[in-house]
């Protein structure tokens, strides 16, 4: 198959996601299809420019036939590829529970902070959820013990086995920490971190909730590495 009949393939089942997405029936521009679609699915906010983009190739190749054999724009092999995978993307997309579905380390209210920081130097890991009686009751952090430390650096001892209830405690005003279901799409995930920063706040990760059971954890840093 021509890369020009995989790609014109591709368009056009992309044109049909956004029109399921939009959900109506009315006959609407490619352009204003993605206008719409993108304040309702992440996944096409996300690729709006490349989507525009490929709109314009369509037209060059679809318009400027001079025979069914011939095409004025054949694509590359890398834009067929691509405007494959936001097709794929948007038939199925990639969920947090797709990719961060893991053991998650969790303390006890009650566990000391010598506990925790035996913890972070084990594994290196930044964030902590934590329960009491089965409740959740905070997402304890590197930088929420970084500024317990600092307020309280006053003190002529600070004990290691500090519950660490009382440090979660200075961690529950930021609301740095929010539940989540594994069926939210990795692009929404994104816009949750993008909102919370442009409201003057900053979510440190998502709690990944399965029938109240906690099945994995996903940061700003997590994200990041998918990109790459």
């Amino acid at each position: 198959m021509k890369n020009s009949d995989r790609f014109i393939t591709a368009f056009n089942r992309i044109e049909q996601h956004l029109k399921t997405i939009v959900g109506s029936s009315e006959y609407m521009t490619f352009f204003k299809l993605v206008d719409r679609a993108k304040r309702m699915n992440s996944t096409v906010a996300r690729f709006e420019d490349d989507l525009r983009e490929y709109a314009d190739l369509r037209n060059a190749i679809v318009h400027h036939r001079t025979s069914t054999e011939y095409v004025i724009a054949e694509p590359h092999d890398s834009v067929v590829e691509d405007i494959e995978r936001i097709d794929q993307l948007l038939s199925k997309p990639l969920t947090v529970g797709d990719f961060f579905r893991r053991k998650v380390t969790a303390f006890q209210a009650h566990d000391s902070l010598e506990k925790v920081l035996e913890e972070i130097k084990r594994h290196h890991f930044t964030q902590f959820p934590v329960f009491e009686e089965g409740e959740f009751v905070g997402l304890l952090t590197t930088v929420g013990i970084a500024f317990w430390l600092a307020e309280n650096h006053h003190e002529p001892f600070i004990s290691r086995e500090i519950m660490i209830r009382e440090i979660v405690k200075h961690e529950k005003s930021r609301e740095i920490s929010k539940y989540v279901t594994p069926d939210l799409t990795v692009y929404q995930a994104e816009e949750l971190f993008k909102k919370s920063v442009m409201k003057g706040k900053r979510l440190e990760a998502l709690l990944i909730r399965d029938n109240n059971e906690l099945v994995g954890i996903v940061t700003p840093i997590d994200l990041m590495k998918i990109e790459e």
